[in-house]
C-alpha cells in the first residue's frame, strides 16, 4: 500500500507555481539594473569626473537629480503600474536606459552628461527597474510575500556582485566610454526579453496568490483565504504609520543612496586604489545576499519594525567603525555590517503591503517613494560638497551615523503600528 502510493506520488507532475517564474524575471531585471546602474555609477564616478573636469560635488549632482527625477514620476509610476501592469513599464525601462548607455559613451562636458544621465538614462529606471518588480512580489504572493520580495530585492546585490566587477574591469581596460556602450548592449540583449516575459497578476491567468488551490464546487472543500486590507493611497496618507514608515525610509535611503555614490571615492580616502576599492565594492554587493536572506527569513518570524531598528543600529556602528578605524580592518568591518542596511529594504516594503493590502500597493509605494527619495537626492551632493570643502569624508560619515540613530527611534515606534483607516 505504502509502496502503490509512493509510486503514485513519484509519477505525479510537479508543478511550481508561476509566481516563482515572476520573481525570478524580476531578479534577473534587477540583477542588470543594480550592476550597471545603481552600483555602476560609483565605477564611473572618478574616470568620468577626471575626463570632464568635474568636482565631487558636480558629479554628484548628477545623480541626484536623477533621484529627484525618480521621486517626481514616481506617483505617476504607480498609477501607470496599477492601471496598465508593469510589462510595458519595464519594457520602455529597459529601452531608453540601454539607449541611454550608448549616450553616454559620446558626452563631452557636465550639460551633455546631465541631458543623457536625467533624461534618457534615469528617466524611467526607478518605475521599471525598481517598483514593478516589487509590485510583481507583492502582487502574486501574500503569504510568502516577504520571501518573495526579499529574493528580488537581493538580486540588486547579485547584480554588484557578478556585473559589477566585470563593467569596473572593462571601463579600467577599455575606458569609460566604451564601458557605457557594453552597459547600454547588455541592457538592450538581455533586458528587452525579459521584460516581454512578464505577466500581470496571478488572477490574470485564472490562479490565486501563493499557488493556491481555487474552491471545487459542490466539494465543500474551500481554500483558507488571507483577509487583506484594500486601502487607498489617501487612506493610507491619513495614518501617522504611513509618514513614520516613510521618515524612516528617507532617512535610511539617505545613507544608503550616498554610501553608494561615493563609496569608491571613500575607499580611496580611507588609502585603498581605485581597482582595490572596486574589489571592497564587489565584497559588499555579494555580501548583501545572505543579508538579504537572513533577514527575509527573519522578518516572517518576528515583529518586522524591530527587526529594522535593529538593522539601522548595525548601520550606526558600521559608520563609525569605518570613520574612525585605521588600517584594513574597519574596512571589512563597515563592508559587512553595512549590508543590513540594504537588507531592510524588501523587510520595509513586506510591512506595506501586510498593512496596506496589494490592491492598492502600486499607488501607495508611488506616494511613499515621492517623499523618501529626496533623502538620496540631497545626501550624495551634501556629502560631494562637504569633500571638496574639508578634503575628508569624515563630516559626512559622522552626519550619516546620526541620520541612522534617528532612524532606529523612527522603526521602534512602529512596533505596535496605529490602527488604520479603512473603507
Amino acid at each position: 500500500m505504502l509502496t502503490r502510493s509512493l509510486r503514485t506520488l513519484l509519477k505525479k507532475p510537479v508543478h511550481l507555481f508561476y509566481g516563482w517564474r515572476m520573481i525570478a524575471i524580476g531578479s534577473a531585471i534587477r540583477v542588470l539594473g543594480g550592476g550597471l546602474h545603481v552600483y555602476g555609477f560609483t565605477v564611473f564616478f572618478l574616470p568620468l569626473g577626471r575626463e570632464l573636469g568635474l568636482s565631487r560635488a558636480s558629479t554628484s549632482l548628477v545623480f541626484s537629480l536623477a533621484r529627484a527625477e525618480g521621486a517626481l514620476e514616481s506617483p505617476l509610476a504607480g498609477y501607470l503600474i496599477q492601471r496598465f501592469g508593469p510589462r510595458p513599464v519595464m519594457l520602455i525601462a529597459v529601452m531608453m536606459s540601454g539607449v541611454g548607455y550608448m549616450l553616454l559613451a559620446a558626452v563631452r562636458g557636465f550639460w551633455t552628461l546631465l541631458l543623457v544621465y536625467t533624461g534618457v538614462i534615469s528617466f524611467s529606471f526607478a518605475s521599471g527597474f525598481m517598483h514593478s518588480p516589487m509590485i510583481l512580489a507583492n502582487t502574486w504572493f501574500i503569504r510568502r510575500r516577504a520571501l518573495a520580495m526579499t529574493l528580488i530585492s537581493a538580486s540588486v546585490g547579485l547584480g554588484g556582485t557578478l556585473v559589477t566587477p566585470l563593467l569596473a574591469l572593462g571601463v579600467q581596460s577599455l575606458g569609460w566610454r566604451q564601458g557605457a556602450l557594453l552597459a547600454g548592449l547588455s541592457l538592450l540583449i538581455i533586458g528587452i526579453p525579459l521584460a516581454a516575459s512578464v505577466r500581470r497578476s496571478p488572477e490574470s491567468m485564472g490562479l490565486l496568490p501563493d499557488g493556491a488551490s481555487p474552491p471545487h464546487p459542490g466539494t465543500g472543500v474551500k481554500q483558507p483565504i488571507i483577509a487583506e486590507a484594500e486601502i487607498t493611497a489617501a487612506q493610507a496618507m491619513r495614518s501617522p504609520i504611513f509618514w513614520t514608515l516613510t521618515l524612516a525610509t528617507l532617512l535610511r535611503v539617505t545613507g544608503s543612496t550616498t554610501m553608494m555614490v561615493h563609496f569608491i571615492p571613500v575607499m580611496v580616502w580611507k588609502g585603498l586604489t581605485e581597482q582595490g576599492a572596486a574589489f571592497f565594492l564587489g565584497a559588499f554587493a555579494f555580501l548583501t545576499l545572505p543579508a538579504h536572506l537572513v533577514f527575509g527569513w527573519l522578518a516572517d518570524r518576528v515583529n518586522k519594525p524591530r527587526l529594522m531598528a535593529c538593522g539601522m543600529m548595525t548601520s550606526v556602528i558600521a559608520l563609525l567603525a569605518l570613520t574612525y578605524g585605521q588600517g584594513e580592518w574597519p574596512l571589512w568591518l563597515f563592508t559587512i555590517l553595512f549590508t543590513v542596511v540594504e537588507a531592510i529594504f524588501p523587510v520595509s516594503w513586506a510591512t506595506v503591503g501586510d498593512l496596506f493590502g496589494r490592491r492598492y500597493f502600486a499607488t501607495i509605494r508611488g506616494s511613499m517613494t515621492f517623499f523618501y527619495l529626496w533623502g538620496g537626492v540631497l545626501g550624495p551632493v551634501i556629502a560631494g560638497a562637504l569633500y571638496d570643502r574639508y578634503q575628508s569624508y569624515g563630516p559626512m560619515l559622522l552626519g550619516l551615523a546620526a541620520l541612522s540613530l534617528i532612524a532606529v527611534f523612527l522603526y521602534s515606534l512602529l512596533v505596535k503600528p496605529t490602527t488604520l483607516l479603512r473603507r
